[in-house]
C-alpha cells in the first residue's frame, strides 16, 4: 500500500484529538460557568453515548445541527434526572461550542506520527464536525500546518459516508483515489464511505472494540510501520 499512495486523508475528532477528554474538561467548565451542581462522571456515562448516536442522525441527515446540538443535552439530562430549564440547556450548548477548542489534548504520538508521515505524503483532513470550531482545534492543537486541505461537511453540503464529500476532498487535494488513503475510528463514515469512493482506508481503534477485516490500528504510532 505505502508504495502507491501519496496523500493520507485524516478524520479529526477521535483520531487526531481526544474528543472524549476535551469534551470533559469543557462541560466542567461551562457547568462551573453557568453554576450547575451536576456529577459530572454520571452526566458523562449518559451524555457519550446520546451524543454518538445524534451524530450518527446528523451524518445520515437525519436532524439537523441545531437539534443534535439542543437534543443531546436534554436527553443527558432527563437521563440522569435532573431538572434544568430549556434556556439553561440553550445557553449550556453555545458555551460547549464556545469553549470546547480551548482544549486541546491529542492522542498520544500524533505529533511526532503527523511530523513523520508529513515528511512523506501529502496531509489533508477531512471531518463532519462543525466548521466553526474544527479550524479552530487544528489551530489550538498545533497541528494545522500540517495539512494541506482541511474540507468540513458544511463546506461541502453533505457528510461522511457520502461520496460527494471524499470527491470533493480529492478534488481540492488534486489526487487520484487511487493514490489516496483515509484514516479514521467511524467504520461507517470513515472507512466504508472512503472505501465507496476507491480510498484505501485504515480503520483506527484504540479500544479494539470494532470488527473490521481490512487494516486497522490501535494506536497512530502503528501508522508509521505500515506506511513508511
Amino acid at each position: 500500500m505505502k508504495n502507491r499512495i501519496t496523500d493520507i486523508f485524516f478524520d479529526l475528532d477521535h483520531t487526531l484529538w481526544d474528543f472524549e477528554k476535551n469534551s470533559a474538561l469543557t462541560f466542567q467548565k461551562i457547568f462551573f460557568k453557568n453554576k450547575l451542581k451536576v456529577n459530572l462522571d454520571q452526566f458523562l456515562d449518559s451524555y457519550i453515548p446520546i451524543n454518538r448516536l445524534y451524530w450518527r442522525l446528523f451524518s445520515e441527515d437525519k436532524v439537523l445541527k441545531e437539534d443534535l446540538k439542543y437534543n443531546r443535552l436534554q436527553e443527558s439530562f432527563m437521563k440522569i434526572d435532573y431538572k434544568i430549564e430549556d434556556e439553561v440547556i440553550h445557553q449550556l450548548s453555545e458555551d460547549y461550542v464556545m469553549h470546547l477548542s480551548e482544549y486541546n489534548f491529542l492522542f498520544d504520538d500524533t505529533h511526532e506520527v503527523l511530523d513523520r508521515l508529513s515528511s512523506i505524503y501529502k496531509l489533508h483532513i477531512i471531518t463532519n464536525g462543525f466548521k466553526e470550531v474544527q479550524h479552530l482545534k487544528l489551530k489550538n492543537s498545533k497541528i494545522d500546518h500540517y495539512f494541506n486541505t482541511v474540507i468540513t461537511s458544511e463546506d461541502v453540503g453533505v457528510k461522511k459516508p457520502n461520496p460527494l464529500i471524499f470527491e470533493k476532498a480529492l478534488a481540492d487535494a488534486k489526487v487520484h483515489s487511487s493514490k489516496s488513503l483515509m484514516v479514521g475510528d467511524n467504520l461507517e463514515a470513515d472507512i466504508k464511505g472512503a472505501n465507496r469512493a476507491g480510498l484505501e482506508s485504515i480503520l483506527f481503534d484504540p479500544e479494539d472494540k470494532i470488527s473490521h477485516h481490512g487494516y486497522k490500528i490501535k494506536t497512530l504510532k502503528e501508522l508509521e510501520t505500515l506506511l513508511t
